[in-house]
């Protein structure tokens, strides 16, 4: 047998073992509990969100998954957790999409760092997420031009988001720049802790989804302003985009997702995938989805894989272009 038939017949079997591998771990796949890592702290909606996928995800694999919340580092330290677990599929991320931005906006060291397009694997996108200005009731803004007003009279303002680069800050600083005002921006680790500090009027303004701040609207010590999204949503009657208000080039809202190791195999990310589809078509998630401001997308791994890309070249250009830091 010559030498390059030698080769040739060893990266066969080679090539069918690592199949034959494949199939049989999609097989067997999940015999153990699935770890799902979110990057923030539990009291906001991503957390509340994640639970509800794992508690559906667990009924239909007949395997426990387990919220594991992984909170600081702008998201990060969750994130880069999540990229250095083994590829097999027991580890997954549920993520906002500042996962896209941090890395860049934080500066962080490789060690620490990870590439938002290309470093992970897409499983799917979860839903879309509305983004709204509130105020704390007793400041008088009802409006986007009671805010400028407000700013421009030179009362000091500070709004509050749920993390530097996240859509909420970009979002703010939109504003900042179209109305040329200076509104103090204060970040936190997440949306939960945010809320404590405008319940307490240390805040004035916040920049948040829709779930953490909906019984405090309802009960009249928070406003809700104006959506930042591009156009209105019917999970929030009646309450008009910045846009409409006088601000054209305001326009930004939010994405959650399924991401998992780079190099999970496909099989596993396929049955995940057609699970969580299926999950999303529920009435009952729907339903609770609604109450976070939050509507189902669904689709493919690579639907997440253009919208986050698409997002990264969009988003890292306007946090250039702002000089948007990691304050």
């Amino acid at each position: 047998m010559n030498q390059n038939r030698r080769k040739l017949i060893l990266a066969s079997l080679g090539a069918a073992a690592t199949a034959a591998a494949t199939v049989g771990h999609a097989q067997s796949f999940p015999d153990r509990p699935i770890t799902l890592i979110v990057s923030y702290p539990p009291g906001g909606d991503t957390d509340a969100m994640a639970r509800l996928y794992a508690e559906k995800l667990t009924t239909r694999l007949k395997q426990s998954v387990i919220v594991e919340n992984r909170p600081g580092a702008g998201g990060t330290l969750g994130n880069t957790m999540a990229l250095k677990a083994r590829p097999d599929g027991y580890t997954l991320l549920f993520t906002p999409n500042p996962f896209t931005t941090a890395p860049a906006l934080l500066k962080l060291t490789p060690a620490n760092s990870y590439d938002p397009v290309n470093g992970f694997d897409p499983v799917i996108q979860t839903g879309w997420q509305s983004v709204l200005i509130v105020a704390h009731a007793d400041t008088g803004i009802r409006t986007v031009r009671d805010l400028v007003a407000q700013a421009k009279s030179g009362k000091p303002l500070n709004y509050g988001s749920p993390g530097a680069g996240s859509p909420m800050h970009i979002a703010a600083e939109l504003l900042n720049r179209a109305a040329g005002i200076n509104v103090q921006h204060i970040p936190y680790r997440g949306i939960g802790p945010m809320i404590p500090e405008l319940l307490a009027g240390r805040l004035q303004l916040g920049y948040t989804t829709y779930g953490p701040v909906a019984q405090h609207i309802a009960a009249g010590k928070l406003v809700a302003v104006a959506l930042t999204d591009p156009e209105r949503t019917s999970l929030i009657p009646g309450l008009s985009t910045v846009a409409e208000q006088g601000y054209p080039t305001v326009k930004e809202g939010a994405w959650h997702g399924i991401m998992a190791p780079k190099g999970t195999p496909s099989t596993v990310i396929t049955l995940l995938n057609g699970h969580l589809n299926e999950i999303l078509k529920m009435p009952d998630v729907i339903e609770k989805m609604a109450v976070f401001g939050a509507r189902p997308a669904g689709g493919t791994p690579e639907t997440l894989f253009k919208v986050n890309a698409e997002d990264y070249t969009r988003l890292i250009k306007t946090i250039n272009d702002l000089k948007i830091t990691a304050d």
